[in-house]
């Protein structure tokens, strides 16, 4: 590359901005303490993989082998045999959403999408795209889907199919949504097994709940059919990337000969980014099932210990169970920004990453909002 002076300056002046900004984006789950260095060489090439990695490709410079081996891995994590499943690595959670959702009304062409208010915005935008039927579900003080709505509006639908979004970790509140008791439910109003689908969005919590003691159902041993976690969040990546497994049976129905690469397709991208697989290769084969333990343990202690330093100041703040996700009130929009928080309504967030070693951070960004709040109060009594 041959950039002029002005430009070379333009690069030097972002990579001091990103060396200023990369432990602090608190407000956002993006996991910054990765080092995939041993992969550089590898962006000498054009690497693509098009088509499905079960087959050989007339494109010869693609990472299948490692993509079966990632596919592998999160089979038996999320808990289906590997022969039974099949997936792939997406550009992010919401391709793998998509997917998601693209196989359920394959499935299910006249049925209903229904997905909570706290549901990542990107689903009412796929429902819109896919050209799907969709009802928004309430949810409980905490985030949670409200099932008992939940099942009242399948019923005026007189939906006997229905196409059901699990959060398993909402956005705003790491919320997870009760699965079991949605299932429990459906039973009652008898609604059986094959004629509804399920599929859970686990962008962040899909990396943490197999790694905690007692998880909340969310596999496919808990009765899902599909599951989307995100590859830049708790596992951490610089491209942002994903995860999709389902049932390879439902996968069959999408699933297309391309002559020209001498390969079937059944993804939604086509020609897909073959050096993230090589980064989800490398960080699940970087930590034992013990080392992601303690990465996880750490990261829910540090929340914890969020959480009381707030009740201490006498701020109210929460986490849901087995949630890294630390809600309070929404400070004021100076602190947010200069802490890029993430900020909905009355609220805020903050989220425990790995990269968060210490709690200087946190305390940092904790003193501050007790600041904003005295200066509030201030003001209002001068008012």
């Amino acid at each position: 590359m041959n950039l002029s002076t002005a430009n070379k300056e333009r690069l030097d002046s972002f990579w001091s901005y990103c060396l200023q900004h990369q432990y602090f984006n608190i407000g956002y789950p993006e996991s910054a303490d990765f080092d995939y260095s041993s992969l550089y060489r590898f962006f000498n090439f054009s690497l693509n993989n098009c088509g499905d990695w079960r087959e050989l490709s007339n494109y010869a410079l693609n990472s299948f082998e490692f993509e079966k081996d990632v596919m592998q891995y999160f089979a038996e994590l999320f808990k289906i045999s590997f022969q039974e499943s099949w997936g792939y690595v997406t550009n992010g959670g919401t391709e793998g959403n998509m997917f998601g959702c693209y196989l359920a009304r394959e499935l299910f062409p006249n049925s209903t999408l229904y997905y909570s208010k706290e549901t990542h915005y990107s689903v009412a935008k796929i429902a819109k795209l896919l050209r799907m039927k969709s009802c928004l579900v309430d949810t409980l003080d905490n985030g949670e889907i409200n099932t008992d709505d939940l099942i009242q509006k399948i019923l005026f639908n007189k939906d006997k199919q229905p196409i059901i979004f699990a959060n398993i970790g909402t956005t705003m509140s790491g919320a997870v949504d009760n699965i079991a008791n949605i299932q429990l439910q459906l039973k009652q109003i008898h609604i059986d097994r094959p004629n509804y689908y399920l599929h859970a969005d686990a962008a962040l919590s899909g990396m943490i709940l197999p790694f905690v003691n007692n998880p909340q159902p969310f596999t496919f041993a808990d009765g899902i059919d599909s599951i989307s976690v995100s590859g830049h969040k708790m596992i951490g990546s610089p491209i942002p990337c994903g995860v999709v497994v389902a049932k390879c049976k439902n996968v069959d129905l999408i699933s297309v000969d391309v002559d020209y690469i001498s390969a079937r397709d059944q993804t939604i991208s086509g020609s897909r980014n073959a050096h993230s697989v090589l980064m989800m290769w490398s960080a699940i084969h970087s930590y034992s099932p013990l080392e992601w333990r303690q990465r996880i343990e750490h990261c829910l202690n540090m929340a914890q210990y969020a959480v009381n330093k707030f009740q201490a100041a006498g701020i109210r703040a929460w986490r849901n169970p087995n949630s890294i996700t630390v809600v309070f009130p929404s400070p004021s929009e100076k602190v947010s920004r200069h802490y890029h928080l993430a900020v909905s309504g009355p609220l805020a967030h903050l989220i425990t990453m790995p990269h968060h070693k210490t709690t200087q951070k946190i305390d940092e960004l904790i003193q501050a909002i007790i600041i904003d709040q005295q200066e509030l109060l201030e003001h209002s009594a001068y008012s």
